[in-house]
């Protein structure tokens, strides 16, 4: 079993985790026996207050906590109506497209219209795996841009192997005021393109991977207006805990490795990314 990474030095100035799992990582949905970085997380039987404790200690003052089906989006929605510093996301997740009915998609945007829930997300294409269909990742996608559209919601998007076609889709459709590209995994060229259609960037644990140096070429020429930083937790963690579980505490390392990209000091990096966290998500 892995053991939980130990806590990273303090970020001098504050910030926050655009994108995480809270309900798995306290539990809510029971990892899978394929699943053992969730279960890792699990195992430490932590719970939401404690997260947010360890994140605030290392300068990770808020979170939005992110839904990939309606269980999931109610939690989370439940989840930030109770707790300060914890913001929502609602949605179906590509994978789970085939459960997008419009009663399920209705309730959905019922949630999306809560004031502490802040993104329609994460939706969007995935043909890394094939556990929905095209068709099905398709339909669902353009209904959640359209709930995005309605509710006045950042749409937080789930971007596997599918670059060009989330871009089609998002340009066919007529994409909402706001799109965040979560846990960003194009290359320069396609930073390029969502910097141009203004779109944000969401750059998360595997940029400090050794092999990754396309994500670091693509966070040097993303603009700072438009960057986020998260960790997917309990997902993705960065360098030197790969393997081990995720959480908003980690954000300082994955943070401090865009400032080196970006050749600024971390303390403005930090300036940057909350300020854009307000631009994307509305006044905390």
């Amino acid at each position: 079993m892995s053991k939980i990474p130990a806590p990273p030095e303090p970020l001098s100035a504050p910030v926050f985790d655009s994108h995480c799992h809270l309900d798995i990582m306290v539990g809510n949905r029971q990892a899978s026996s394929g699943d053992p970085v969730a279960q890792a997380a699990q195992a430490a039987e932590t719970t939401v207050r404690s997260i947010l404790e360890d994140a605030r200690a290392v300068g990770v003052v808020r979170l939005v906590t992110i839904g990939y089906d309606l269980k999931s989006s109610r939690w989370n929605a439940e989840t930030a109506e109770r707790q300060e510093g914890v913001y929502a996301g609602v949605a179906i997740h590509p994978n789970e497209a085939h459960e997008a009915t419009p009663e399920v998609l209705a309730e959905i945007e019922a949630l999306a219209g809560r004031p502490e829930v802040r993104a329609v997300g994460e939706t969007g294409l995935d043909y890394f795996r094939d556990w929905a269909s095209k068709d099905d990742q398709h339909a669902s996608f353009r209904a959640h841009i359209e709930i995005a559209k309605r509710t006045g919601k950042a749409l937080v998007i789930h971007d596997r192997d599918a670059h060009d076609d989330v871009l089609k889709v998002l340009a066919a459709e007529g994409a909402p005021d706001t799109v965040v590209f979560h846990s960003f995994s194009g290359d320069a060229e396609m930073a390029k393109k969502c910097a141009e259609a203004g779109y944000f960037m969401s750059f998360s644990g595997p940029v400090t991977y050794k092999n990754a140096a396309y994500l670091r070429e693509a966070a040097d020429v993303a603009p700072l207006e438009l960057m986020l930083v998260e960790t997917d937790a309990p997902y993705l963690p960065p360098v030197p805990h790969r393997g081990k579980p995720n959480a908003p505490y980690l954000i300082p390392l994955t943070l401090r490795c865009l400032a080196e990209v970006k050749g600024i000091h971390s303390d403005r990096l930090c300036e940057a990314i909350s300020t854009n966290g307000v631009t994307v998500f509305g006044e905390w």
